[in-house]
């Protein structure tokens, strides 16, 4: 049916009961739907939890090699520090929260409290297992042992 015909066909009724031109082809609609969506984040490769248990053994190992006084423990402190830079540029960040400022906001796991004599807020003393991002997303939460002023009744 040719355009011109079916908009004389409309007017024959009241404008109460007259059709509209018909939508958008889907095609149009699909194409602008996507446009509107957000990209999704890339997915990864890799198994997370195997990945965040490397990272958090790489953690481990370079903290007790920082220790070591022996020329050895130096250079392998070194193929670590190299290590943990190259998973840093593939976008693997280790966060380490050793005397960093604690609150119960924060998105940490503290697994004790320690009050401490002297002391005027609440203080990450020990990082027990680092948090871990992948990509600007958090894979592993860290746990983390917090001193803090002692409590009076």
């Amino acid at each position: 049916m040719s355009p011109i015909r079916a908009a004389l066909r409309q007017w024959r009724h009241p404008k109460a009961f007259r059709i509209g031109p018909p939508p958008a082809p889907a095609d149009e609609m699909e194409a602008l739907l996507a446009a509107l969506e957000k990209p999704a984040p890339p997915e990864s490769p890799f198994d997370e939890k195997l990945l965040a248990d490397a990272a958090t053994n790489l953690w481990r190992a370079q903290r007790r090699l920082a220790h070591g006084d022996g020329p050895r423990d130096r250079q392998t402190g070194r193929y670590l520090l190299v290590c943990r830079e190259a998973l840093t540029d593939a976008g693997l960040v280790v966060q380490d929260h050793d005397g960093d400022a604690y609150h119960p906001g924060r998105s940490l796991e503290m697994l004790a409290f320690r009050p401490e004599a002297g002391r005027t807020g609440e203080v990450v003393v020990e990082t027990v297992r680092p948090t871990v991002y992948l990509l600007d997303r958090r894979i592993q939460t860290g746990q983390v042992i917090v001193a803090g002023p002692e409590r009076s009744e």
